[in-house]
């Protein structure tokens, strides 16, 4: 179903964040290239590998590692994402909120931080990677999610909603309380963890510990390689907020509604491959939330 959507997709898009992304992250080689690209993009669309690697004083091979290490299937899916950032209108950047701001300016930085947190979070779905993920959850005897602090959050959000599908379903914030379910997992469950960052080693002990006792491993984390995701065997990403230095850094709540947000998709996918059992379980919920209401 998943995948049958995805073909319908007009164009792809969001390569130049996928760069800034990572570029910092990167090998010199491929560090090099990706600066090339985020600084003459039109250029770098109309090369091949082999020009490309000249232009930026490479290789070819490193233009190819490049796209591994995006996890794109080549430098034609990187050609095609950046074609399709140059066709759309400018985008205004993160902006985070100063001293004294006014009402109005709140509203705007606010609202546009988080719109541009889920788009760019929706440019990075791999669909492929997507449908791997809602199958597991569908198929999963019991649900656990763990995260840390905001990520802890995101994971008792997640679990409220998958309850709603009668799924056994548990979310800890606690490594020792975590670590107690996670000692009896096996192959039919799916241990979800979940890193803004991909470095918290809380959620990466406990994913490291899942994958031991043989569980289907999903991770949440900003775009990019980290040790959760390492650790995990389906890697789910979001957009990492452009965070400056300032008294409010208002991109943590931005990446919170970007987490929430692929939960959303997560649960919806799951509802509308079960619609009919999905719209049995919904009755019974609501007849019983009408009993409480009941004098």
């Amino acid at each position: 179903m998943l995948r049958e959507k995805h073909t319908m997709k007009t164009s792809l898009s969001g390569g130049l964040a996928m760069l800034n992304e990572v570029s910092h992250r990167l090998p010199p080689s491929e560090r090099k290239i990706a600066n090339f690209i985020l600084e003459q993009p039109h250029e770098a669309i109309h090369c091949t590998a082999a020009e490309l690697g000249e232009l930026s004083s490479t290789s070819s091979a490193a233009v190819i590692r490049l796209c591994k290490s995006l996890g794109l299937k080549g430098f034609q899916e990187l050609k095609l994402r950046i074609t399709g950032d140059l066709q759309k209108s400018p985008d205004i950047q993160y902006r985070d909120i100063q001293p004294g701001e006014t009402p109005e300016s709140i509203v705007d930085k606010v609202t546009n931080n988080s719109l541009q947190a889920i788009k760019e979070t929706t440019e990075f779905v791999n669909y492929e990677t997507l449908e791997k993920a809602v199958t597991a959850l569908k198929n999963a005897e019991k649900i656990h999610l763990f995260g840390v602090g905001a990520s802890g959050i995101i994971a008792q959000d997640a679990q409220q909603k998958f309850h709603r599908m009668n799924k056994a379903t548990s979310a800890f914030t606690d490594i020792h309380n975590a670590a107690m379910y996670i000692a009896n997992v096996n192959k039919h469950d799916v241990v979800f963890g979940i890193s803004f960052s991909g470095e918290t080693s809380e959620t990466a002990k406990i994913m490291e510990l899942a994958r031991q006792k043989g569980a289907v491993t999903i991770s949440l984390t900003r775009y990019g390689s980290s040790p959760v995701a390492e650790k995990s065997d389906i890697n789910l990403y979001i957009s990492a907020s452009r965070e400056v230095p300032a008294p409010f850094r208002s991109g943590a709540t931005s990446s919170r509604l970007a987490q929430l947000h692929m939960i959303d998709i997560l649960f919806v996918s799951v509802v509308t491959d079960q619609y009919d059992k999905a719209a049995d379980y919904f009755k019974e919920i609501s007849t019983a939330m009408d009993f409480l209401k009941q004098r």
